[in-house]
């Protein structure tokens, strides 16, 4: 059986936001135990010149729902950067496996020729399905999930490769 566009991406989108909304309760924990507030932990990054934590949260979540209604021809949702809490941030990943879970196979698959079309800072950007989901969108989402794993890391929470990858 081969793979289809669909199982390539919104299942695995769903798993790793699964993940990263675990991986954030813990964070929410550690926060507490240690007296961080979470907009000093939302904050931290990685080198001075590096998207914060929150940031990172949010890119992961739109790469996936992006990726998805982009694939999917659909239109895509709204999800303004406006969080400042872990509890926010948990309810944004929870509206995009919602998000997710409301595409359909039928939806995605056959979209390997789909062309996706993207506005970027330096112009246009123009792929076709299969290319833009494994050569760009899945890249992206999981650089963003990375970091966002790497920043929590740094800043003290115990979390490993099994909280990262999560259970199948």
């Amino acid at each position: 059986m081969s793979l289809s566009m669909y199982q390539a991406s919104v299942p695995v989108f769903i798993h790793m936001l699964g993940n990263l909304s675990a991986i954030l309760g813990k964070a929410a924990a550690y926060a507490e135990t240690k007296k961080i507030a979470h907009p000093v932990l939302l904050g931290s990054r990685l080198a001075p010149d590096m998207l914060p934590l929150s940031a990172q949260i949010q890119i992961a979540c739109d790469s996936a729902v992006r990726c998805a209604s982009r694939l999917a021809g659909v239109d895509l949702p709204s999800n303004p950067d406006t969080e400042t809490s872990i509890p926010e941030f948990q309810e944004r990943i929870a509206k995009s496996i919602a998000f997710l879970k409301s595409v359909s196979a039928a939806q995605i698959d056959g979209s390997e020729e789909r062309t996706v079309t993207l506005q970027m800072r330096t112009g246009e950007m123009k792929f076709q399905g299969q290319p833009f989901l494994l050569g760009f969108a899945l890249p992206n989402f999981y650089f963003h999930l990375t970091t966002a794993y790497a920043i929590l890391r740094h800043n003290g929470l115990d979390i490993g490769k099994a909280d990262f990858l999560g259970k199948y």
